[in-house]
């Protein structure tokens, strides 16, 4: 089974805010395919299993606050045996230009309290990972929990209607297929 877990925040007032492309990447894959995601409280996530191309895929958003996530991926990890190797975790990135799409197959969590706390939670850093751009402001914290300007979500729903592709693609090739066709386009 392969993990796809889009990180972001719970609740109304988070929805759409630049720290939740992760949120809004997974909803998007998982409409795409007339999924949908259930709360499960004993995983601490909102989940939905199908089967894409032959390949059972398990699509999570932690409810556990972003800086929490590793809590709750650790818990679907152990709950439906998933190897780390099948993990694909996407999320924001302020190091990035807005819509920037960076794929990597491992590396550390780069300040990102997100991946801090999975990395700490599965024990490894070789997690594979889809990070989309939202740009640096000086006031990090209202600026990740704020909302996209009208001209920043334009470019971030350009990402997104790829995201069911992107999936497909890594659910059917090799990852370094994933990555060479997915960050060349953004170059």
């Amino acid at each position: 089974m392969k993990l796809i877990v889009g990180l972001g925040n719970p609740g109304i007032q988070y929805k759409d805010t630049r720290h939740n492309v992760g949120f809004m990447f997974v909803e998007r894959v998982v409409d795409e395919y007339k999924g949908e995601l259930k709360n499960i409280g004993k995983l601490k996530s909102q989940i939905c299993l199908m089967k894409i191309d032959g390949e059972d895929v398990c699509f999570c958003r932690p409810l556990t606050y972003m800086n929490l996530s590793g809590e709750a991926i650790r818990a679907v990890v152990n709950f439906y045996k998933i190897d780390l190797n099948d993990i694909l975790i996407i999320h924001d990135d302020l190091d990035l230009p807005v819509g920037k799409i960076r794929i990597r197959e491992r590396g550390s969590h780069g300040g990102h309290n997100g991946m801090r706390n999975i990395i700490e939670h599965l024990g490894s850093s070789d997690l594979k990972r889809i990070r989309i751009g939202i740009d640096k402001q000086d006031n990090v914290i209202d600026y990740v929990l704020g909302k996209f300007k009208k001209e920043e979500r334009e470019i971030i729903d350009k990402d997104l209607m790829m995201a069911p592709d992107m999936i497909r693609d890594f659910l059917n090739g090799s990852f370094n297929n994933l990555m060479n066709k997915y960050n060349s386009k953004n170059e």
